[in-house]
């Protein structure tokens, strides 16, 4: 099976398999947000990213197996409306960037610093923080041993440009300072980018547009 990336709300899951991870990526909630599941082949134990809405939803694309943790990229409610019928149906462990924990109404089990590993079964996710988005806003790298890094990237990198700063130039100055030195200067163009919205992308396909998203200002 091919992984294009490409799912609507009401459909089916797409899944990127790797070697030693299984992605499935799910569309839902009236602003056509991603979540993922993601499966240690080797375990079986699962993580979701961002419990967005559809608790229904998400819980079939979970399973039987349930999931050990779910981590919410920053604290804005369209990323969090599941989490708490999430967390009560599995009893999985919540995790968020330290300082969006507080905006989040479902109390977080263990507040994500910048380089901190979050582990389930033999996968090791590494958060990077990135500020301007939100104050909190997390990335999460996976570094493919067999192939090249997977990064999550919430609302922080889209195809053609950083998340919203709100018309704010020093949120902007912030976010994309940060992703340029914590993402795109430390990660090869094959990078794999799945956002907290829309399409899938690749570092080596944004990084030529940088320029233009500092001329413009978003």
């Amino acid at each position: 099976m091919t992984y294009s990336g490409a799912v609507k709300v009401g459909g089916p899951a797409d899944v990127h398999e790797l070697s030693e991870l299984m992605i499935s990526k799910v569309a839902v909630g009236p602003m056509d947000n991603n979540s993922y599941l993601l499966r240690c082949r080797a375990t079986g134990e699962q993580l979701l990213i961002d419990a967005a809405a559809e608790p229904r939803t998400l819980l079939q694309l979970i399973g039987d197996d349930g999931i050990k943790a779910v981590v919410t990229t920053h604290r804005h409610g369209d990323h969090w409306q599941a989490l708490a019928e999430v967390v009560a149906a599995t009893g999985a462990r919540t995790y968020a960037g330290e300082h969006d924990a507080e905006g989040i109404p479902v109390p977080t089990d263990v507040p994500v610093a910048d380089g901190d590993t979050v582990r389930f079964g033999r996968v090791e996710l590494t958060a990077r923080h990135l500020v301007g988005h939100t104050p909190g806003s997390i990335a999460l790298i996976y570094d493919d041993p067999q192939g090249h890094p997977h990064v999550f990237t919430g609302d922080c990198l889209f195809p053609g440009g950083v998340g919203n700063t709100w018309k704010d130039p020093r949120a902007f100055a912030s976010l994309i300072h940060d992703v340029e030195r914590k993402l795109f200067d430390v990660l090869p163009d094959e990078t794999w980018v799945y956002p907290g919205h829309g399409k899938d992308t690749t570092l080596g396909e944004e990084r030529p547009k940088l320029p233009e998203w500092h001329e413009r200002g978003w």
